[in-house]
């Protein structure tokens, strides 16, 4: 599936310009859906944009990057321009990814966490019909991974006493 991003659809949407600007949209909105901001490991994103009401966004980089998430060895390509659909905990509709399995690259349809048996994966569906778990913390950002272990080495925190009120100059 090939959308075009047409003037109209972008005049419905939030839409960002540079690499510094869609990297923050992407992430956040990837953790706002409830999946890992490391999901989307893209490079030099020229425009994104984001339909609120349907759920569609759109990346836009230089060229097609690859990238090897390596706490599960595995290769995925993202294309210059990809789209898909975004809801609570899934992208579907997915174009411009594709993942190495075996000797094959295999295009990604759709990716979801939040099956309650297993709520620490996340699932990858081909347009094969194939699909692969892994576990959620494969697609985090290192920072997050960093920043929750050290939130787990710090001691609770303690609340600071209230300021007092300097005394007013009238008390002399």
């Amino acid at each position: 599936m090939t959308m075009v991003i047409t003037e109209e659809l972008k005049a419905k949407a939030e839409v960002y310009y540079g690499d510094e600007i869609c990297q923050d949209k992407t992430k956040f909105l990837l953790q706002e859906v409830g999946l890992p901001r490391g999901l989307l490991p893209l490079r030099d994103i020229i425009e994104c944009g984001h339909v609120k009401e349907t759920g569609f966004v759109w990346l836009k980089q230089k060229k097609k990057v690859e990238h090897v998430f390596s706490k599960i060895g595995r290769k995925v390509t993202y294309s210059p321009e990809i789209a898909a659909y975004v809801e609570n905990n899934k992208i579907k509709k997915v174009s411009g990814v594709k993942a190495k399995e075996l000797l094959l690259w295999l295009t990604v349809e759709e990716i979801s966490a939040a099956d309650e048996a297993a709520p620490e994966k996340i699932t990858f569906k081909t347009t094969t019909g194939l699909y692969r778990t892994f576990p959620r913390s494969a697609f985090e950002l290192e920072e997050d991974g960093e920043e929750a272990e050290q939130q787990k080495k710090l001691p609770p925190a303690i609340p600071a006493p209230p300021e007092k009120a300097p005394q007013a100059a009238a008390n002399k």
